[in-house]
């Protein structure tokens, strides 16, 4: 940890604000996601089966996987991240969502339902890059089974759209159902070289603003790189998403002017510390960012009472103006 001060932490209130929020941010959610996200690199690089053909000119794009796993297939992935993903209190959130019998009895396993989200992934991505709209009709179409739990399928789909990848599904004609993927919390930026194949980054840049939060607005390079390591991102290996962590952190998102990064004063030795950059400020808000993490922490904003009185008095200044 670096040596320095945190000026927005005042009182025990706030320290209890810190200690039930990280528990929020990385002892909560973000257990599962290292496998699911390796799951959802697998499926997508398999997904040649639920990718409408195109030309060799305009390929589909593929998420890379990692070596190790590339021979995987995504179903023995999902048998192996399915306790991972949902198991107790998990469980419970499934099961109020689906149907039942005149029995009360749950006709199918919720558990296998994920198989059903995985395979919507990659299809979903496919639109992003091609920026095209799509409809139930034809999300549908990619799933193989359990069509009368659409809207379960739906909405966690739309879960891990949002948290992976910073997209969020957006409906644009209730009629037919369609949908269109945009980027999360008014972030106009989702790392996506457009020459080469790949994913959204915005999900990993949300998850950073969301730390350098809760640490009073400021945090330590190593601090962002323990909380990351919760999710599998690590500042040393390549990633099968991200690529180079430490190079999309440090340097592409710095330079895209949503961080800064700079040397603490006076530290010795010498260490980093990540705040909020001016497009980050400009773009989205820390009441927005608190509403995105309270929602995967399963909670209300107002779960975090210090923070959210930061992000109020945010949202006060910004309708007060200049």
């Amino acid at each position: 940890m670096m040596p320095h001060s945190r000026k927005g932490r005042q009182g025990q209130d706030n320290h209890q604000d810190q200690r039930e929020a990280s528990q929020g941010l990385m002892g909560g959610f973000l257990v599962p996601v290292a496998e699911e996200e390796e799951a959802i690199a697998t499926a997508s690089s398999s997904s040649s089966a639920v990718t409408p053909a195109t030309s060799s000119e305009d390929p589909a794009p593929m998420v890379p996987s990692s070596p190790q796993r590339a021979s995987s297939p995504p179903t023995a992935l999902v048998s192996a991240i399915e306790n991972q993903v949902i198991q107790g209190s998990r469980n419970q959130e499934w099961d109020h969502l689906l149907p039942r019998d005149n029995q009360g009895i749950i006709p199918h396993n919720p558990e296998s339902l994920l198989g059903e989200v995985l395979a919507l992934v990659p299809f979903l991505l496919f639109k992003y890059r091609r920026k095209e709209l799509t409809s139930q009709a034809q999300m549908l179409e990619v799933i193989t089974g359990h069509h009368e739990y659409f809207s379960v399928v739906f909405r966690k789909v739309s879960e891990r759209m949002q948290l992976i990848f910073g997209l969020d599904l957006k409906e644009v004609n209730p009629t037919n159902h369609s949908y269109i993927l945009v980027t999360s919390l008014g972030l106009t930026y989702d790392g996506i070289m457009r020459d080469v194949q790949g994913v959204p980054k915005t999900g990993l840049l949300i998850m950073v603003l969301c730390i350098i939060f809760k640490e009073g607005n400021r945090a330590s390079e190593d601090m962002i790189w323990e909380a990351l390591s919760n999710m599998g991102v690590y500042p040393g290996s390549q990633h099968y998403l991200f690529g180079n962590p430490r190079n999309l952190i440090t340097e592409t998102f710095v330079q895209e002017r949503y961080l800064l990064y700079r040397p603490v004063p006076n530290s010795a030795p010498l260490c980093y510390e990540f705040l909020w950059g001016p497009r980050a400020h400009l773009e989205t808000s820390k009441m927005k960012v608190l509403g995105w993490w309270a929602k995967f922490s399963d909670c209300e904003p107002t779960c975090f009472p210090s923070l959210y009185e930061e992000a109020l008095r945010e949202e006060r200044e910004k309708e007060r103006g200049p």
